[in-house]
């Protein structure tokens, strides 16, 4: 997924362990098109430790 090669690129990785994903819905769907209502999708993140090589 583009989200998780985008986490990888700048030193995180996704972290589900002990935490959930966050849905933030922005404008009202009863009163706007669906074309123009937005939605933010939080995931928690950690930073990727790289493990040392043998």
């Amino acid at each position: 997924m583009v989200k998780d090669t985008y986490a990888a690129d700048q030193g995180y990785e996704l972290d589900f362990t002990q935490r959930h994903h966050h849905e933030i819905y922005l404008g009202d769907p009863r009163r706007g098109k669906p074309e123009n209502l937005k939605t933010v999708i939080r995931h928690p993140v950690r930073r990727h430790v790289s493990r040392p090589s043998r």
